[in-house]
């Protein structure tokens, strides 16, 4: 039992580190031991709450009190007011996109969650190993170790019916299972970290704020299927994730939970890091692999998979973080715990990243069911400003722009998939009615283009010329058989590419065609874009009977492009001008339009 009455909880994950959340902490500390509270009221560094544009973050307990947009110099009064008088500081509340509630059990952005990966980060010190196993922590481990055979523990895991999270959905158990049941004098049990998808920060996030889950799991997995060294593969651009699993790794070392011989029973298994240079299709599997053994990170193609020939040609089982999170729980609770989470061919949860025009941008886990309504207009607390839904992109750069008539479908992988998009690794990026989704999609195909490894032509020439054939679309110049060629090609590169990005790649492409096509009608046959985004396509133009001559405009036109003299109508040379609205943001009557 803890000896303090009263804890203050710190985000320290990077968003709110990267607004101060270390000082916060520290001047914490020093008020309390200047007040003489420091031996009652105790403050704590834990990982993210999920509330992630409202950072930094403190959370109050016992009463779950969140405060938001915390700033050093905010803490004399947090304590004197909330520690000290018991009166909550009202401008720190959270902000109307949370109606007020202050508790964090009633606020509408936590009420559909269930945290089953997320279950630690935002309560324990995620570089405190007690903390970890003071909340169950490596009992999992321990159960299967003493209680289970490996056999069992695979059995157990498919009957959860859990599916990786990283964005194929395979089921796990049955992964462990075909790694167990391969030959081989070494065996290597790899967790993917190499989370690249623009706006996603699941798998950062979860290392940041409950390292020990992760290490736990692999054990748990090492065991299985005869395996006695893990991998973590980690791109280097996660140095805060990095340096807690260090400290995860060294403090499970000297507890005797990772090692020789594991609690007493035999078992030996040990796990180290390896990191990446931050290259996308590193998080194919094979590519991992070859990156790991210090080859250029090239996919390769399957048979024979990981689980007969991975990590130096040995049985490798690869999972990503988020899966392996969910494994302590799944053995703590049982299968069917689990599995009467989220729907039949698709339990447990799913944690999200939601980014983009939404007022509640930050990290949620909800079951697996859940609408799309629900997580962007309850969770997420609509979209910003009052302005219109129009799409939101599932699965990052692979995935596809699901509509306001998908917002009712619940969230599942096969679900996604019938619709035009994928699960991914649950990037979720929401656009509103001021997106263009013909420069959407050209944004994730640069993406893609730039990120593909070159092995395959499909991959490597296909998705550049689709990348050119968006480009000249944007630029005004596409024509109609310019979307017929889009499609057709898109199809091509599905069917022909190597690997997962190649297969995936035209996704963003399809649905777009799929659910927007009059927006590329539109830039085809009008040469207009509606949304204001495709600058070659824009046109200022000068009202003549509203200008007055004032001259504003002229004087902040950053490339000369508007000419005429006081108190004459001026005229905008639109073979020069950069389409940058400077003249119209400035000028006061409203005689600068868009066209």
């Amino acid at each position: 039992m803890s000896k303090y009455k009263k804890h203050i909880m710190v985000c320290g994950g990077t968003g709110c580190r990267a607004s101060e959340s270390d000082t916060i902490v520290e001047k914490m500390k020093k008020e309390l031991e200047n007040r003489n509270l420091d031996k009652d009221v105790q403050v704590v560094i834990t990982g993210c709450f999920g509330l992630c544009e409202k950072g930094p973050i403190v959370k109050m307990l016992p009463d779950n009190t969140i405060y938001t947009e915390v700033k050093p110099v905010n803490v004399t009064e947090i304590i004197d007011e909330h520690i000290i008088k018991g009166r909550k500081v009202k401008s720190l509340l959270p902000a109307d996109s949370y109606k007020g509630k202050t508790d964090s059990k009633n606020m509408d952005s936590f009420k559909k969650q269930i945290r089953i990966a997320l279950k630690n980060c935002g309560f324990i010190n995620p570089e405190v190993i007690d903390e970890y196993i003071a909340s169950n922590g490596y009992e999992a481990l321990g159960k299967a170790l003493m209680e289970y055979t490996p056999e069992q523990t695979i059995d157990i895991i498919k009957k959860s019916g859990l599916r990786g999270r990283g964005g194929g959905g395979f089921p796990t158990g049955l992964k462990w299972e075909f790694a167990a049941k391969s030959k081989g004098d070494q065996k290597y049990v790899v967790c993917n970290a190499d989370e690249g998808d623009p706006g996603a920060f699941m798998d950062r996030s979860i290392l940041e704020g409950d390292p020990h889950s992760v290490l736990e799991a692999m054990a748990i997995c090492g065991y299985t299927m005869g395996a006695t060294e893990g991998l973590i593969y980690i791109r280097a651009e996660y140095p805060l994730a990095i340096e807690r699993l260090q400290i995860a790794i060294k403090q499970a070392r000297e507890y005797g939970l990772l090692g020789k011989n594991i609690l007493g029973s035999g078992f030996d298994f040990d796990i180290i890091l390896k990191l990446g240079a931050g290259a996308f299709v590193c998080g194919e599997e094979t590519a991992l692999i070859h990156s790991m053994e210090g080859l250029r990170g090239e996919p390769t193609i399957k048979p024979p998979f990981p689980a007969e020939s991975g990590y130096n040609n040995m049985p490798t089982n690869v999972n990503n973080v988020e899966t392996f999170a969910n494994i302590p729980t799944i053995i703590n609770k049982g299968a069917e715990w689990f599995a009467s989470i989220g729907t039949k061919k698709s339990t447990g949860t799913k944690v999200f990243a939601l980014a983009g025009k939404i007022n509640n941008v930050g990290l949620i886990e909800v079951p697996m069911g859940t609408t799309l309504r629900e997580v962007i207009f309850e969770i997420g607390g609509g979209i910003q400003d009052g302005k219109k839904f129009k799409a939101v992109q599932t699965g990052g750069p692979s995935g596809g722009c699901l509509t306001e008539k998908h917002l009712d479908t619940p969230i599942d992988f096969d679900n996604l998939i019938e619709a035009g998009s994928m699960m991914g690794s649950g990037g979720m990026i929401v656009m509103d009615e001021d997106d263009c989704m013909v420069s959407m999609a050209k944004f994730y195909l640069d993406f893609t283009v730039e990120e593909s490894c070159g092995k395959c032509a499909p991959c490597r020439i296909g998705n550049k010329r689709l990348y050119e054939t968006l480009d000249k679309i944007t630029q005004g110049k596409g024509t109609e058989a310019d979307l017929d060629l889009l499609r057709n090609m898109s199809h091509v590169i599905k069917d022909t590419s190597l690997c997962g990005l190649g297969q995936t790649s035209p996704n963003p492409v399809l649905s777009t065609l799929d659910n927007f096509w009059d927006e590329y009608i539109a830039h085809v046959k009008d040469h207009k874009c509606e949304a204001g985004q495709c600058k070659s396509l824009l046109q200022y133009n000068i009202i003549a009977e509203d200008c007055v001559g004032c001259t504003a405009c002229a004087r902040v036109c950053p490339v000369g492009c508007i000419a005429g003299e006081k108190k004459e109508v001026h005229i905008i040379d639109q073979s020069i001008c950069i389409k940058c609205g400077a003249c119209m943001d400035k000028c006061k009557f409203n005689a600068i339009e868009l066209i």
